[in-house]
């Protein structure tokens, strides 16, 4: 799996998809596939205020129960209400399917994230 190249990602398994000073938030295709066929999203409501590393929502799928967890601080400026009724879609294309966009508070928190490349090498060791 190739990752996109313009993401950021977390040891969390979390991507982040930069446009000016706002972040979507997603699960990436390694945690799509381990958590298998999803089944509800829970979303956090819009206006909540976020931490780093703050747990933002729940994803159930037929194997598991994980949490995401804000790769950033900043407020929550949008859900994808796409997910309440199709769930699905993470497992489809983990990478487009966006959880939650952020409000950036800190751009700079960015830089503490990893590239592709590093993304890419940690689940090579972790699997």
């Amino acid at each position: 799996m190739a990752y996109p190249k313009d993401y950021k990602y977390t040891k969390e398994h979390e991507w982040v998809s930069v446009q000016g000073k706002k972040a979507k938030v997603g699960v990436t295709e390694y945690a799509a596939r381990q958590l298998g066929d999803v089944v509800f999203v829970e979303l956090p409501n819009v206006g909540s205020a976020l931490d780093t590393g703050q747990s933002i929502s729940a994803i159930e799928s037929v194997k598991a129960a994980s949490e995401l967890y804000s790769p950033v601080s900043g407020k929550v400026s949008a859900v994808n209400e796409e997910l309440n009724d199709e769930p699905e879609l993470i497992n489809d294309d983990a990478h487009s399917a966006w959880i939650v966009e952020i409000e950036l508070k800190d751009p700079k928190q960015l830089d503490s994230l990893l590239t592709a490349a590093q993304y890419e090498a940690y689940i090579s060791e972790e699997g």
